[in-house]
């Protein structure tokens, strides 16, 4: 018998100087799907003349960032000297292994956001590899059943993303600009998680509205959505993870100490060389400064 889907809330948070989001993942009682360990559903947002999102130089070890852009415009820059625009229905996807800096800001002041800002935990054995940046102009996109279906990651319907990435898992993004119902094929060995971004939608006969998400265990090999309006949803599934990890700030780490020393690391020299390299300037945001673990024991989740 199919498990019945768990319902979960989203939670607001802050990046950058003010921008508001609504954080998925990690949530208290699910702090993984897959490899995905992180979503924030950035807008729809109109930023007011003279204002936009600016996140100042950061560093990222063990994880992918993986940006996928509704709206808007955002200028990536990171400590291989990469300076990438992303732009609506783009992926950047930026592989921090052993540890990368960057930087994100607003192309253009007064601008509209719209935004899934997703984070892809690395497997042991490539949590340290080398850094890297991908973007991703061009994706497959499909119609299906009156949705248009953009396969972000991994594959699906015989279509593959570009992505480079180290588990198996799969992303999807589908948009309707009215009624449509889809059945969508699912691995019946992979968790799956659905949200909505824009408009509302039934998945799997569920209601469901921005702030909220189902989780999905494994067993199903379909999924029912379907929209009366225009609608725009966001489907990520993989592998259960089977590792134990550590999430805190920006960082993905197997051990308390390994998390300490990364900490250590960016506050001795933020965005000036050593371990995380300079981001080129560009971004109006200062430097962010790590929190301190001081009296924090963190507990490992898989």
């Amino acid at each position: 018998m199919t498990a019945a889907p768990q319902r979960y809330a989203s939670r607001v948070s802050i990046v950058g100087e003010d921008t508001p989001v609504a954080r998925a993942l990690p949530h208290r009682e699910r702090r993984l799907v897959g490899a995905w360990c992180f979503l924030d559903h950035a807008g729809p947002v109109q930023f007011a003349p003279g204002a936009g999102m600016h996140v100042g130089a950061h560093p990222h070890i063990g994880l992918q960032t993986f940006t996928w852009l509704i709206e808007g415009e955002v200028v990536h820059r990171d400590s291989l000297g990469n300076e990438q625009v992303i732009r609506p229905g783009q992926v950047n996807l930026m592989t921090a292994g052993r540890g990368i800096a960057h930087t994100e800001d607003s192309l253009h002041e007064g601008a509209r956001l719209h935004a899934a800002q997703l984070w892809i935990a690395l497997p042991r054995g490539e949590h340290a590899r080398e850094p890297a940046f991908q973007n991703h102009p061009e994706l497959p996109r499909l119609p299906v059943g009156g949705f248009t279906a953009t396969v972000l990651a991994g594959s699906a319907w015989g279509q593959a993303s570009p992505a480079t990435i180290y588990t198996p898992l799969v992303g999807i993004d589908l948009s309707a600009a009215g009624a449509a119902h889809a059945e969508v094929p699912l691995q019946a060995d992979f968790e799956y998680a659905a949200l909505v971004l824009r408009g509302s939608a039934q998945v799997a006969g569920e209601a469901l509205s921005p702030g909220e998400w189902l989780y999905f265990a494994p067993g199903r090999t379909v999924l029912g959505v379907q929209c009366d309006g225009e609608a725009q949803l966001l489907l990520l599934g993989g592998m259960p993870f089977g590792e134990d990890i550590l999430v805190w700030w920006n960082f993905v780490a197997r051990t308390q100490a390994e998390m300490e020393q990364a900490l250590a690391d960016w506050n001795a020299q933020p965005n000036t060389g050593g371990r995380f390299g300079t981001v080129r300037a560009g971004t109006l945001a200062a430097p962010l400064k790590a929190p301190s673990l001081e009296g924090v024991h963190l507990r490992a989740g898989g």
